[in-house]
């Protein structure tokens, strides 16, 4: 045999012995012990695995590993990230064996096995495998036969079924949004990726119960069921407009997800009304749970910057003297601001150099920033002392203070970097370094940078129009002076 039909034949037995992880079935009693048992020696191996690399490592960090950005891991987070997704492989293995086994089990598509990887989403579909019975034959139940109680419960009708489907939901899903943001002051994982999943999931397995409807109508049913569910928070004064409309790029997929997910339970084996009960103790048992770690952690958020730079036809001398301080800015245009995120009215600054105190006025209140650096005209540098809420919230109350307006996203530091450039222009740069405490934090840093970046250029162009209008007054006075 020639070298390569040994490697061959090598790679097929491997294929092979692969492929047969996944062979057979497994009871819904063995894949929850055997899944706990993984879930917990992989969170221990992780911890030991940290330690040893003198850091800690909490539940959270499975969803926000690291402060830093791909592009930007330093050398021994790269060292301890390899070292954990080595560490990961053989329970990756293992944890798709048993989903598929389990799935197969329970009669459910095997294509719901990349739930497994969806953050969140794979704690609840881990609990709704460990409630599902074993799936059942196609063969028709005999006449005699009972329904399932949760049958007689719900309406059956297409319209009834929508409407008991987004009552349900709307109102499980307000409760516990108002438990994450209320009880817990929370804004994270559970609240907006977990939650709007089981919503859409419960949504269409009501939906769903006494027959298979289509997709589309079923994902209908799941994104209105997830919005009613927010805007009952609007109705009860706990939360505003702003962050609901923000959040719906988000839920709204997920919630579709979630309907997807409930049309394939309801499609194969395990669907109908028995999985209605088994959706509603999963929702009830990840996800207050995960939310409640969310509350105890306290890791400190990550500093990032956001820098908006403009072309100012004036010399650096001239910009500088609006940079410090500057008159009362015209009203907004921007629909954004417009909508009740803060936006910047005027500065003043009391005193010279460093110790200075630069207080920039916003539409929700005062920004105090005591000057760090002082280099005329070249750089004006500042740390953030007080700052005020970052929007005022939509409301048909007049004002409502949910608790995400209080130090979810907070201003650490700024600057102004004027550099000269040929023709006697500059090029003035803005830099804000802040913290976001909510998460996906990679999908709120996306609404943060934009509204941070709007905020620059309005400040930004103002001062440009100021120095120029007054570069413009100096070059008039001096052609009318020779």
């Amino acid at each position: 045999m020639v070298p390569g039909d040994a490697r061959e034949l090598a790679g097929m037995q491997l294929g092979k012995e692969v492929t047969g992880l996944c062979r057979g079935t497994i009871g819904r009693g063995r894949f929850a012990a055997i899944g706990c048992a993984l879930i917990a020696m992989k969170y221990g191996l992780d911890q030991a695995l940290a330690a040893a690399f003198d850091r800690t490592w909490s539940y959270t960090d499975y969803w926000s590993p690291s402060a830093y950005s791909l592009e930007n891991l330093p050398a021994s987070e790269r060292a301890f990230f390899l070292a954990l997704a080595l560490l990961a492989l053989p329970f990756a293995i293992a944890g798709l064996s048993l989903t598929v086994r389990r799935l197969r089990d329970a009669r459910l598509p095997l294509a719901l096995v990349v739930l497994f990887f969806v953050p969140v989403v794979n704690l609840v579909f881990f609990a709704m495998l460990c409630l599902l019975p074993p799936g059942r034959d196609d063969a028709p139940l005999p006449a005699h036969a009972s329904a399932p109680a949760t049958s007689s419960l719900l309406p059956s009708s297409k319209l009834g079924s929508a409407l008991a489907g987004v009552a349900l939901t709307a109102l499980l899903g307000g409760a516990l949004m108002a438990f994450a943001t209320e009880a817990l002051e929370i804004y994270g994982w559970g609240l907006f990726i977990g939650l709007p999943f089981c919503l859409g999931l419960l949504s269409t397995l009501v939906y769903n119960h006494a027959e298979q409807r289509s997709l589309g109508s079923s994902m209908a049913v799941a994104v209105l069921a997830t919005g009613l569910a927010s805007l009952s928070l609007l109705v009860v004064a706990l939360e505003g407009a702003i962050c609901l409309v923000m959040a719906v790029p988000i839920t709204a997929p997920l919630a579709m997800l979630g309907a997807l997910t409930g049309h394939l339970f309801r499609r194969g084996g395990g669907g109908g009304a028995p999985a209605v009960p088994s959706a509603l103790c999963s929702i009830a048992l990840v996800l207050p749970g995960l939310m409640g770690v969310e509350a105890r952690t306290t890791e400190k958020p990550a500093v990032r910057p956001v820098t908006t730079s403009v072309v100012v036809n004036a010399p650096p001398e001239v910009v500088w003297r609006h940079v410090i301080a500057f008159p009362k800015l015209p009203p907004p245009r921007e629909a954004i601001f417009r909508a009740g995120i803060a936006y910047p009215i005027g500065a003043r600054i009391d005193g010279r150099g460093v110790g200075a105190i630069r207080r920039c006025s916003f539409s929700t209140g005062d920004f105090v920033e005591p000057i760090t650096v002082w280099d005329a005209p070249h750089r004006l540098a500042f740390s953030v002392a007080q700052q005020p809420a970052p929007m005022k919230e939509l409301t048909p109350y007049g004002n409502v203070h949910p608790p995400h307006l209080d130090g979810f996203l907070r201003s650490r530091r700024g600057e102004f970097e004027l550099q000269a450039l040929p023709g006697g222009r500059t090029r003035l740069t803005g830099t804000t370094w802040y913290e976001n405490r909510m998460a996906p934090e990679a999908y709120w840093r996306a609404w943060s940078d934009a509204l941070i970046h709007r905020i620059h250029l309005r400040v930004l162009r103002f001062v440009a129009q100021l120095s120029e209008r007054d570069q413009r007054s100096t070059a008039a006075t001096a052609t009318r002076g020779s």
